[in-house]
């Protein structure tokens, strides 16, 4: 968040690409997640020591938190910090399996594998009050009630939990949602069909218990500060006033499993200049930055250095109708051009230089695993519109032609930050180059921004990402099916549409055939279509203090978690 993953992490690269975040959690048949995996932490951070200093860390985040409802959270920063804050049935461990969490173990499931039932732990809200099974369902009918206008509530529940679409539709009423209190500690889900992913769902924000009571009490001014939040996780957010640059997160004396938790209180700060984060770091202020592009290269053999590749795709949105008229990009050969028409390896290389992959494809490589462990990518290729000046050319002429005109200008929208505007500037310069009669307007907007006019699908092309939801290549796939929260561009396919249908319903309990449809619709989405523009696969590269320990990294779900970290030999 994932929206899945829609997005935000400590690296100053996410701002670089507007990305709706996501997260999510397990696997399924379809997917592999090796046994006995070690946590995965970055290079250069295998937890050594014990505590033995003061328990605090001192983060950055590159952007502001945009909100703290977990019905209405869309992106990586909150969707991380609610990580941390709260805990929904299940959550994702140091190896990144999904465990029992709020629920005290693995539930029931009916023989036709639709109604779950699961037995609630102990636990409490940091108000002292019981989490029950009635926080959930408030919480889930909260989401998916197209009153809360939550992006990802129908979007994650849609077609798997029961009535879940109609609902969202406004055809039922949202206590039809098959979720139900059996008593104060038994919960019921009743699913629409079979889904193999749905205990990974189950650690995703969206699915996060609300206390109804309290909720209602404070009724708009919920989730605007953080005097109007509720924790049952491993900290408490503090001193956030809803807009500011700071905040920090406090241990919750009142978590079921607080004996675990080592930090006393971690600090943020909201850095958007590489150069400030980098000069907060070296000075001690901080104990971790994000990298890019000139000090990637400058700290790349530093030893405080770590690096992973993570299971995230940016890509250019490609919008084809804009208040309600037809942009030049409703032409398939524009489209097509246009993705063709920049070096991603040059973009990676020197103006990333983080370790990040140029993408010619939506799914990321080393994510998910067939049934003879083969990565999705290495049975789906890795070359769909792969960067090829010529051939660009030659669409590009001729989509003008089928236009009827002769220069196209379109409006290009990117992060604020500097390694954002300086990415943009690059595609700009690529894309004007290659393309003959093409202008690229940069528009650099706040994230929140960005967010609130992709909503109104007010832009013509628009950096974004995606990180997994769940693992399962249909967290990327059915992002673009018709109609979709997060296509917004008007995007529509109807043999893609089936084929995500067919994956979803008929072929569900069909591992080798899922597979099959999956990889096709893809194929569609990229090769046919040309709907999007991927860009790269995100390595993230960070300088981070020896002394800190412990932080697990997720390829899905909330980005970081602090419930194991901890300080240990610092001077």
């Amino acid at each position: 968040m994932k929206n899945s993953k829609l997005f935000w992490l400590l690296s100053l690269v996410l701002v670089l690409s507007a990305f709706l975040a996501a997260c999510g959690g397990g696997g399924d048949t379809t997917t592999k997640t090796p046994e006995k995996e070690e946590p995965k932490k970055e290079e250069g951070t295998a937890a050594t020591g014990e505590p033995d200093a003061t328990q605090e860390l001192n983060l950055m985040e590159s952007a502001e938190i945009p909100t703290m409802d977990s019905a209405i959270a869309e992106d990586a920063v909150a969707f991380n910090l609610l990580n941390n804050v709260n805990e929904g049935l299940f959550r994702l461990n140091q190896e990144n399996i999904a465990e029992p969490a709020m629920a005290e173990g693995e539930p029931t499931v009916s023989e036709d594998g639709l109604v779950y039932t699961f037995k609630l732990r102990d636990a409490k809200w940091d108000n002292g009050e019981p989490v029950t099974a009635q926080d959930f369902v408030f919480s889930w009918q909260r989401a998916i009630d197209p009153a809360t206008g939550s992006p990802y509530g129908a979007y994650m529940m849609a077609g798997t939990i029961k009535n879940a679409a109609d609902i969202a539709a406004d055809k039922k009423d949202k206590k039809e949602l098959g979720i139900k209190a059996v008593d104060e500690k038994t919960l019921e889900v009743t699913l629409e069909r079979p889904t193999p992913y749905f205990m990974s769902l189950m650690a995703f924000g969206t699915f996060l218990p609300q206390n109804e009571k309290f909720v209602t009490e404070k009724g708009d001014a919920y989730a605007s500060n953080s005097e109007n939040l509720l924790a049952n996780g491993p900290f408490k957010l503090k001193d956030w006033d809803g807009t500011g640059l700071t905040w920090s997160l406090e241990k919750n004396p009142e978590y079921w499993d607080a004996e675990t938790v080592k930090l006393e209180k971690i600090n943020y700060d909201v850095v958007k200049e590489p150069a400030t984060a980098v000069n907060l770091y070296t000075s001690g202020e901080k104990d971790r930055a994000g990298l890019s592009g000139e000090f990637a290269m400058q700290y790349a053999d530093n030893e405080e250095v770590v690096k992973e590749l993570e299971p995230t795709v940016f890509y250019m949105k490609f919008n084809q109708e804009r208040n309600g008229e037809k942009t030049p990009l409703a032409n398939v050969n524009i489209r097509k051009a246009i993705a063709m028409a920049f070096n991603k390896q040059d973009l990676v290389d020197i103006v990333l230089a983080n370790g990040s992959l140029p993408a010619n494809y939506l799914v990321p490589t080393e994510f998910t695993f067939d049934e003879s462990d083969k990565d999705f990518r290495e049975v789906n290729g890795k070359e769909m519109l792969a960067f090829n000046a010529e051939e660009a050319k030659k669409l590009w002429a001729k989509g003008l032609e089928e236009e009827g005109v002769t220069e196209v200008t379109l409006e290009l929208l990117g992060g604020d930050t500097e390694t954002a505007k300086s990415m943009d500037e690059y595609l700009k310069a690529q894309l004007e180059e290659n393309l003959e009669g093409l202008t690229i307007e940069l528009k650099a907007v706040p994230f929140a921004v960005r967010l609130e006019l992709d909503e109104k699908q007010d832009y013509d092309i628009q950096n974004a990402g995606w990180g997994p939801d769940y693992q399962d290549p249909m967290t990327f796939i059915d992002l673009f099916v018709t109609g979709s929260a997060q296509n917004a561009m008007s995007y529509s396919n109807k043999k893609f549409d089936e084929l995500v249908e067919s994956a979803k319903g008929d072929l569900a309990t069909d591992v080798a055939a899922r597979w099959e449809a999956m990889a096709q619709a893809e194929k569609i989405l990229l090769e046919e279509d040309a709907a999007i523009a991927p860009i790269y696969q995100r390595g993230l590269m960070s300088l981070q203090k020896p002394y800190v320990n412990g932080i697990v990294t997720h390829p899905f779900g909330g980005d970081y978690s602090y419930k194991w970290a901890y300080i240990s030999g610092k001077e």
